[in-house]
């Protein structure tokens, strides 16, 4: 396999025929690209609950294999410590927006899926699209809608195992839907006591909402403690208007 770091470290990869544990320690993860562990597989749920619960993701394009990933920093957001900018204060006081949960999961990853102004495709492949489905139906992946007028405006989708959420991707169809989605979601989590929100690698966006790094053995340890695949989340089933 390739060799692709000054230490000569070898590409992972995950045979389809193996169990869901398959995965090297994330201590092997290359550091360029920052954070690739390993290559290939498939995306069946209890490899998925797996992965996640060791600090792996994966990510990758329509036209390459399956790509797992554990970036060293990982970029994470306290519940608690959501940062809300004056403006979006003025934007949630306004209650133009509703905020629900889980109550139209297939219309968030179709409009987080679709081509965006900003770039020329999507991670979220049809594979990845039936492996999330399937884990919304097992009580894992969850999301966050913000609609205005009835329609829904952007949200965001994740998986949630214990006291940890992993955000997947996010959107918008108008301005700040994404951000009062997240807020709402960041509220939520740390009346219920969550540790963390997993947004996996850096953005500006996610940045100037609170995101922080933290590095990968941190982030592990928090996983160790806090990822329990048997406590999933329990949502409010009500629409909260924001405030």
């Amino acid at each position: 396999m390739s060799r692709a770091n000054p230490k000569n470290r070898q590409i992972y990869w995950v045979k389809d025929n193996v169990i869901a544990t398959d995965f090297p320690d994330i201590s092997k993860a290359l550091t360029e690209p920052d954070g690739l562990l390993a290559i290939g597989g498939d995306l069946e749920p209890s490899r998925l609950v797996n992965a996640y619960c060791h600090g792996i993701f994966p990510w990758n394009n329509d036209d390459q294999p399956i790509l797992w990933w554990s970036p060293d920093p990982r970029w994470i957001i306290f519940p608690q410590n959501i940062k809300v900018s004056r403006s979006m204060k003025k934007v949630l006081r306004q209650q133009k927006f509703s905020v629900t949960f889980n109550q139209d999961f297939a219309g968030v990853v179709r409009s987080c899926a679709a081509p965006r102004h900003d770039s020329e495709g999507t991670w979220i492949t049809r594979e990845i699209i039936n492996s999330f489905t399937q884990l919304h139906l097992l009580g894992y992946a969850h999301s966050v809608e913000c609609w205005l007028d009835g329609e829904l405006a952007g949200g965001l989708y994740g998986m949630a195992m214990g006291k940890v959420f992993f955000g997947e991707s996010m959107f918008s169809k108008v301005s700040n839907a994404s951000k009062v989605a997240l807020v709402q979601l960041a509220r939520v989590l740390s009346i219920c006591n969550f540790k963390l929100i997993d947004c996996q690698v850096h953005t500006h966006h996610l940045e100037s909402l609170g995101a922080i790094p933290l590095s990968r053995i941190e982030f592990a340890h928090i996983l160790h403690r806090y990822c329990q695949p048997n406590i999933r989340l329990e949502l409010p089933d009500t629409p909260i208007r924001t405030s």
